[in-house]
Formats: C-alpha cells, sequence, structure tokens
C-alpha cells in the first residue's frame, strides 16, 4: 500500500532532527489560522454592525419622511389660529385670511409635488378620476366629466385621491330621458 501524495521528508542533515522544523511550521501555520479566524469575527461583527445601522437609518427615514412637509404646514396651521382667534375680524377679512392661508397651503403642496385634479370638462380617465354618477347629456360627448364633486390629487405621479365626478352618458335611443337612470 502506497500513501497518495505526500510528500517525502525533507533532506536533513545526518545529525540533525527534522522535529523542531515541522514544530515551527506548525506553530506558523496555527498563528496564521488564528489570525485569518479573528479577521473574520471582526469582518463578521463589522457587517452586522452595517447592517443593524442601515436598518436604523430606514426606520428613522420611514419615522421622519413627512418632517419637511410638516415644517412647511406650520404656517399654514399658525394662520388659521391667528385668524380664528381674532375678535374684530369681520366676513371680508376672514374670507382674505382664509385665501392668503389657502394659497400658502397650495405653495406647499407646490414644493412637495402634491397636484390637484380638476378634471373639468376632459374625458373621463378611471386612474384619475371615480364617477359618482352618469348624466344623459346631448351637448357634451359621452365619456366627458360634466362636474366635479370633489378635486383630486396626485403625488408626483401617484395619484392619492381619484377627482370625485359626474360624467356625461349618450342619451337613451328615442330622444327621451330613461327612466331612474341619473344620480
Amino acid at each position: 500500500m502506497t500513501t497518495p501524495d505526500v510528500p517525502p521528508p525533507a533532506e536533513t542533515e545526518p545529525g540533525q532532527d527534522a522535529a523542531p522544523d515541522l514544530e515551527a511550521r506548525l506553530r506558523e501555520a496555527e498563528l496564521r489560522a488564528t489570525e485569518h479566524h479573528d479577521a473574520w469575527l471582526r469582518a463578521r461583527a463589522e457587517a452586522d454592525n452595517i447592517r443593524k445601522r442601515a436598518q436604523a437609518d430606514v426606520a428613522a427615514a420611514h419615522k421622519f419622511a413627512v418632517e419637511g412637509f410638516a415644517t412647511e404646514l406650520l404656517p399654514v396651521h399658525d394662520a388659521l389660529e391667528a385668524a380664528l382667534a381674532s375678535p374684530e375680524s369681520t366676513v371680508e377679512t376672514l374670507r382674505d385670511g382664509v385665501e392668503l392661508t389657502r394659497k400658502q397651503l397650495q405653495a406647499a403642496f407646490e414644493k412637495f409635488g402634491l397636484a390637484p385634479i380638476d378634471p373639468a370638462g376632459q374625458r373621463f380617465d378611471p386612474h384619475l378620476h371615480q364617477a359618482m354618477t352618469a348624466v344623459e347629456s346631448g351637448e357634451v360627448p359621452a365619456q366627458t366629466v360634466l362636474q366635479v364633486f370633489q378635486k383630486g390629487f396626485r403625488l408626483h405621479d401617484r395619484v392619492v385621491r381619484p377627482a370625485l365626478v359626474a360624467v356625461a352618458r349618450a342619451p337613451a335611443a328615442g330622444g327621451e330621458p330613461a327612466a331612474g337612470r341619473e344620480g
């Protein structure tokens, strides 16, 4: 029986012991193995710390995502409180104050990409509008928005609230309105 691919023992001079050389090489290999193990443990700990920091950053980003928007809304809140606190307000001054406050709110919306959807006179789009009723109309084409009950809003390209609308439909055959079809 032969041993597979075992290198022959190193040639030693007569009278020299091979054991000290092997022991030195073994100590060196053990030292390197310990160093590699320590480096691996440090790298693993660093990876865990990076993962935990990333999770904390994501949690903080979710928690404080609307901080800028909230900061922009505070002057709107202050203006509304000031208007309500004024004992000598007239209907006209209240109306002017509310209009200025609405402009502040609109500016905050625009700054953060929140845009109104006001589709009066446009073709009905189920991605942007929610039809509340269909009204027969011979004056405008079918599927045209006749009335906006409530404006919708989109945040950048995403609809956050569809516009609530009344939509035109073609008149019933025979020229007379169909009973019970409105509303």
